[in-house]
Formats: C-alpha cells, structure tokens, sequence
C-alpha cells in the first residue's frame, strides 16, 4: 500500500507541476521577479532567489485524513470534508476551497488535508468542500459555481447540531480557491438572471482569505500561466452571446464586488502562479468598491508555502484567521 500511494503522490506531484512555479528553471523566472541592486562600484549584482517550495516537498509528506466525510447530495462531486477538534464545541470553522486551476485532474479537496488537520489541532474546525472542474461533465459555468454554493449551504443549515459555531466562519480559498470564496461571499451582487444564481443564498462570513488567489479573473487571465486559466477560460466563464454579452459580471469576484466580509489577500513576493500585483489590485478594487480589504505580502514564499504547514507563510494565514475568528 505504501508503494502504491508514493506512486499517487508522484503522479498527483507531476501534475501539480505543470500549474506550479516550485519546479520552474531558474531561466524562465520573469524579469520582474529577479532583485537587482547596485554595489559599491556601481555594478548590478542580482540577489539570490530563495529555495520555493514544490508539490513534491508538500505531498511526500504523510496525509492526514478528515475526521469524517459526509454527502450533501447523490452525486460523487456532492461530499465535503469535516475536520473536528477534540473538545466540547461549538468550535469556530474555517469554509475551505481548494484550488488546482479549476481542473480536478490536477487537484481536488485533499490537496488542503495538512492545512485541514493543522487548523484542526489549533481548535479550529474545517468544513472543505468539493467542487466539479472545468474538465468534468457539468463543470465550469454555471456547474462549478453552483457546487461551491451549494456545498457551502449545510454548513450554515445544520452546523450548529454538528457542534459548529456558524457565528463565527472564516472562509479560505487558495489559487483558484481564492477565486470561488471571494465569489461565493460577493454572490449577494448577482442579479437573479444569473445561470450561477441558483437560490440566491447568501452565507454571513467573519472574513475570506483570498490565499494566492486568482479572483479578478481578467487581470489574473494574462499573468498567471496560459495552462491555469487562459486555456480554459470560455469552460469557467462561458462563452459570451446577445443574451449575456459578459462573461465576468456573474462570474469574476472582482466584477461583484463589495462582498460582505473583509476581503484579505495574501501574496507570496516570488509566487508566479499567483503574484503580487493580483492581490495588490484586487484589494484596491474592493476598497474601490467601498468594501473593506487588506493586502499581506510574504517575503520570500511562493505559491505551495501558502498551504503548508510549518511554513511563515501559513503561520500568518492562521494568525490571521485566528483574529478574523475573534474580531
């Protein structure tokens, strides 16, 4: 079994890699990523980059698994993952989306197993959903829009039986996660005519963490990778005709904005799946929009110590959670 589950991880590894930047060679590094300053003598000298986490460091660790998986609906795609702490509730939750570019061929709600069972042993409970992508039946839009609302529904429905505290929720999307949470909190904005609109609910967050997230789906479209979003871009959006001209009114989280949570985006200084001047412009647009917002830029991470435990990056994730919970 062990033997069989290194070769899942290897291949999950794989393909993690073709929608990371851990693996890229040092040559396709943009320019813009690469620090320079001047010497004494007025020469250029380029700082060292710093050693980025791969798939490979995170998923050759040993998975943890959820305290119980339950179904919200007959489908397979219908399940979500319940991470509970030892102890009387009811416990504060964080509502968890994985990303994987919106395609469950490169990742599906696992990939957040060690962030899942970290926050679990810091009394924090998780609620991750699944979602179809753009690569299954039903997926893209409007399906994959309508099974994260949905998925997040029972939460707030029956969370409290379950010994959840649904007052206190703080939602957590990482890559294209970032994009579905910070939708799913801005959802209220969308006009009823909307094929994502499904039955108009509306969940109440204390905030959501746009982790590496790819949520203004224009401006993302032309700097994260053609393999992420660009390729597969018409499936997740639609495709525009007379009767819905644009495609980002309904679906981007930029276009929805303000949401009704703060909207706090975290940024790796070196992550090229997700960087900086994603979460720079997102934050401006919500405050834009007269919605509250905060940017956090981590020096020297990228886009996998974002989930990682153990890591600076996660421990401000956490802290920031931790304050969103209690505020």
């Amino acid at each position: 079994m062990q033997f069989r589950r290194s070769i899942l991880v290897l291949a999950v590894a794989g393909v993690l890699a073709a929608c990371s930047d851990g693996d890229a060679p040092m040559a396709e590094v943009p320019e813009q990523s690469k620090s320079e300053s001047a010497s004494d003598e007025g020469a250029s000298v380029t700082e060292a980059e710093p050693v980025l986490m791969t798939w490979t460091d995170l998923l050759s660790r040993e998975r943890p698994e959820p305290t119980r998986s339950m179904f919200w609906g007959p489908e397979e795609h219908q399940v979500v993952d319940v991470w509970m702490p030892e102890g009387d509730g009811p416990h504060p939750v964080v509502l968890m989306v994985h990303g994987g570019c919106w395609q469950k061929a490169i990742a599906d709600r696992t990939l957040m197993n060690y962030a899942a069972e970290d926050l679990r042993q810091r009394g924090i409970a998780v609620w991750n959903i699944e979602y179809r992508g753009v690569d299954e039946e039903g997926g893209g839009y409007p399906g994959t829009f309508i099974d994260v609302t949905q998925a997040a529904q029972p939460l707030f429905q029956v969370g409290e039986q379950m010994g959840f505290d649904t007052s206190r929720v703080v939602g957590f999307g990482h890559s294209a996660g970032g994009h579905l949470i910070t939708w799913l909190d801005a959802r209220s904005n969308l006009s009823p005519d909307s094929a994502a609109y499904s039955n108009g609910q509306v969940y109440q967050m204390k905030a959501v963490i746009n982790s590496g997230g790819l949520a203004d789906l224009e401006a993302s479209s032309p700097v994260t990778l053609d393999t992420c979003l660009a390729a597969i871009e018409d499936k997740l959006t639609g495709t525009a005709d007379d009767d819905r001209p644009d495609v980002y009114a309904d679906t981007s989280s930029a276009r929805l904005q303000p949401g009704g949570s703060r909207q706090i985006s975290v940024n790796g200084t070196h992550d090229r799946i997700a960087p900086p001047e994603l979460g720079k412009g997102f934050t401006t647009r919500v405050e834009d929009k007269g919605g509250k917002a905060q940017y956090v830029e981590i020096p020297d991470s990228g886009h996998v110590e974002l989930i990682s435990p153990g890591t600076d990056a996660w421990e401000m994730q956490v802290a920031l959670i931790k304050a969103a919970l209690e505020d």
